[in-house]
């Protein structure tokens, strides 16, 4: 399970370098524009210069309407800032065919600019909140539109996390389906040390966290700190190891 981690400044970004043994993917966004709010374009290349060259840096277009054209500029302007795993948050998509035209529309500007870029096509585990497409349905548009993963965030964040909207078996049917059509399953949604039992069970292959790093737990006024990183990182290698011994001895 990769770790994904979201700084909404350079000060933090430099914070996560600092951790960057510990974490897989900087993903770079704007939390006061939304859950998958997307952060401006010259901090994307500020916060590519400032994380290690390894180390990939993603970057969310937004919690995005139905408009494919709007969207589709979005997302190259975050892969020519420097990002090589480019979110797009369905939240205005109230069909799957909507949400599959955005997302091609996202796959050529993207893909024609940087074959080897990643797209990840995220919906919302509280979709009956926002009135946006159903969670068991990204698999399926991620797939149709060509894109290389499916996510689950939360949109609204108020202190309800990923499991209370989707339990972890259905969280586990999410990754079932996106790993029978190819894709890579990623969760998030104010996930807690708590939830890597069950995130590791269901196979999850990348892991979203913010505030679960920062001071006091507060994603909004809480800064990411590198000892709660390698804390979190070692919470999940210990869920990793126990799973693994688990599995040698099952069989």
């Amino acid at each position: 399970m990769l770790l994904l981690i979201s700084p909404d400044s350079v000060e933090e970004a430099l914070d996560c370098a600092k951790a960057a043994e510990h974490l897989d993917i900087v993903d770079v966004k704007k939390p006061d524009e939304g859950s998958l709010g997307a952060n401006f374009p010259w901090v994307i290349r500020e916060i590519r210069g400032a994380v290690p060259a390894g180390t990939p840096v993603s970057a969310t277009v937004g919690d995005v309407p139905y408009k494919p054209g709007t969207v589709a500029q979005a997302a190259l302007g975050a892969v020519v800032s420097g990002a090589s795993y480019i979110k797009v948050g369905l939240y205005g998509c109230t069909t799957p065919d909507q949400a599959v035209e955005v997302m091609r529309g996202v796959v050529r500007a993207v893909k024609d600019y940087r074959p080897e870029a990643f797209v990840v096509a995220s919906g919302y585990a509280d979709a009956h909140r926002i009135g946006c497409v159903n969670p068991l349905a990204l698999p399926d548009i991620a797939r149709r539109s060509g894109s290389d993963a499916a996510m689950l965030d939360t949109a609204v964040k108020d202190g309800s996390g990923l499991f209370d909207h989707v339990p972890p078996d259905a969280c586990g049917e999410f990754v079932r389906l996106a790993h029978q059509a190819g894709l890579l399953a990623a969760l998030a949604g104010s996930v807690k040390a708590g939830d890597l039992g069950a995130l590791t069970r269901i196979g999850t292959d990348i892991v979203g966290v913010r505030g679960a790093v920062c001071e006091g737990g507060d994603r909004n006024t809480g800064r990411i700190r590198p000892r709660l990183v390698a804390a979190f990182r070692a919470e999940m290698d210990r869920h990793a190891q126990q799973t693994a011994a688990g599995v040698a001895a099952a069989g």
